[in-house]
């Protein structure tokens, strides 16, 4: 375990979230599956957090994350769902026909930190899941 550090703090805080897209559609493919990925890593660098492991699903993501204390959880989560919904829609318009009242992701995610078990347990789940879908969001 190694401790991230900022001006005035260390801190060693990872957080597993996961959501799904409207209905479970399945929809996460080909290009639109790129450009989630480049879009959830530009908005982590932007907010100084680490991605320490992504799976995107083809209906849900799931990320294992390092996450600053000065940053709440849930302005990361609103953020990556918010700007990806925007750009996705904007750039894919064949979603519109889906995704009629302009929400691509599914009400709320769901975030755990990694206390109760620990992070190998995590890694490790990521790491089988995505050996069912290839495409991982972590550098």
């Amino acid at each position: 375990m190694s401790y991230c550090t900022g001006s005035h703090t260390k801190f060693y805080h990872r957080y597993h979230v996961v959501w799904v897209t409207k209905y479970r559609y399945k929809v996460l493919k080909g290009d639109m599956r790129v450009r989630i990925r480049e879009i959830i890593r530009q908005t982590c660098n932007e907010l100084g957090v680490q991605i320490v492991k992504g799976v995107l699903s083809s209906d849900h993501v799931h990320m294992f994350l390092s996450i600053p204390p000065h940053v709440a959880v849930s302005t990361v989560m609103q953020r990556i769902k918010g700007r990806t919904s925007r750009k996705v829609q904007m750039e894919f318009p064949e979603l519109k026909n889906r995704y009629w009242g302009r929400r691509f992701w599914a009400r709320g995610y769901f975030s755990t930190t990694s206390g109760n078990v620990t992070d190998d347990v995590i890694l490790k789940y990521l790491e089988l899941h995505s050996k069912r879908e290839p495409t991982g969001i972590s550098r």
